[in-house]
């Protein structure tokens, strides 16, 4: 189906907006779509949140702006689980953890009407003078010549264009894959072959906690602030080249789910924390690549404001798994080569960490933990096909 229109009398794109503070900026984005002329009638907003928030007022939000939408706190999520006959599974979203996202994820699953789905996190704005998901949109429908980036080191940083200049990586890209040599050409896609739209960020960048204290800054943030001028043109990384896949600005076809479980975090013996969306991101270029897909990146820029927090927090919460983070990527390489199809190549990948010896790395039996949690989801998506039923009001 043609991502730029819909014939549909209802929604077919889902978005999903993990949130426990800045809801409201769903009245930016709302208020661009309008303003733009997007057909807001095909947006479904799901708020995924926690029974200490305030869950009256998200829904008052909603009707206020006259658009489709559910608020789901843990309390729901769990109706929801019941009604749908997956309850054992309720696992595998852990509460109040970003990686909360893939709840949204199975209630798209769980509703075939959704064709498309919109990660947006709540401390973020769209650029007003650009179509905040009619550009996601046209970008999934895509097809045409574009800019194909690679390295040396099978990374491409997303920051890449103006890295000789601010010298950033973001959070997730590894540190034994820097000073990388960069190549650019020109590639052709083909209409329907981009499965995900990755629009990047202005001011303040998507760092891990290091790269922030390196750029000295002590609240989270980070001194050095991208502009639209720093980014330049749209592009997709090469065949066998991984990048950082940021879910706070993110639009993707429904077909890649199987593929795009944000991996357990935050909440595991390990204290592994900060790395759901990165490496859902590198399951997802592992499946793209042998299925012959794309992720776009570029615009729709997203205005980042994230609120000053200690940097030491976070750094805490990552250092349990920036070791496993340098070598994850490698665990799933060949992964799936055979495969046929997202859930096939993401089994693959959960046999590879289920199943992997990785004592010599810190924490390495959280990586087994993932590839078994990959398989739970796999399950759950299947019984979710098998039983379908919407949670009451």
């Amino acid at each position: 189906m043609d991502a730029t229109a819909s014939d549909r009398d209802g929604p077919d794109v889902c978005v999903i907006v993990p949130t426990i503070r800045e809801y409201e900026c769903l009245r930016d984005y709302v208020g661009n779509a309008r303003e733009n002329g997007f057909d807001v009638s095909r947006l479904h907003f799901v708020l995924v949140t926690e029974d200490f928030c305030d869950v009256e007022e998200m829904r008052a939000m909603l009707d206020d702006l006259d658009v489709s939408g559910e608020v789901f706190d843990g309390s729901r999520r769990e109706e929801w689980y019941e009604a749908n006959d997956v309850a054992e599974y309720g696992h595998v979203v852990p509460a109040a953890s970003h990686a909360e996202t893939s709840f949204g994820l199975l209630y798209m699953w769980a509703d075939e009407s959704f064709d498309y789905g919109v990660f947006i996190d709540d401390d973020t704005l769209p650029h007003d003078d650009v179509d905040y998901f009619g550009r996601h949109m046209e970008n999934l429908a895509f097809g045409g010549e574009i800019e194909r980036v690679r390295s040396d080191e099978d990374w491409v940083n997303v920051l890449y264009d103006e890295a000789d200049e601010h010298g950033l990586y973001p959070r997730g890209y590894p540190y034994s894959a820097m000073d990388e040599t960069v190549e650019t050409d020109s590639v052709a896609v083909d209409a329907g072959d981009v499965v995900a739209s990755q629009g990047l960020w202005t001011n303040v960048p998507d760092l891990d906690a290091v790269r922030i204290l390196m750029d000295g800054d002590l609240e989270g943030q980070a001194q050095t602030r991208t502009a639209a001028d720093d980014f330049g043109e749209d592009f997709v990384a090469a065949r066998g080249n991984y990048l950082t896949v940021c879910s706070m600005n993110l639009a993707f076809r429904r077909e890649v789910i199987p593929a795009f479980y944000q991996l357990p975090m935050d909440d595991n013996e390990w204290d592994v924390g900060r790395f759901d969306d990165i490496w859902s991101g590198l399951f997802l270029k592992r499946a793209c690549d042998v299925l012959g897909k794309r992720i776009y990146n570029g615009d729709p820029l997203c205005e980042h404001n994230k609120a000053p927090r200690s940097t030491f927090d976070d750094l805490a919460n990552e250092v349990a798994g920036l070791e496993l983070n340098e070598h994850v990527w490698e665990v799933i390489d060949d992964a799936g080569a055979d495969a046929d199809s997202y859930a096939a190549v993401f089994d693959a990948m959960a046999d590879a960490l289920a199943a992997g010896d990785f004592d010599e790395w810190n924490n390495g039996a959280f990586l087994n933990h993932c590839g078994e949690y990959m398989r739970d989801w796999l399950d759950c998506l299947d019984a979710i096909r098998r039983t379908p039923a919407p949670a009451d009001d």
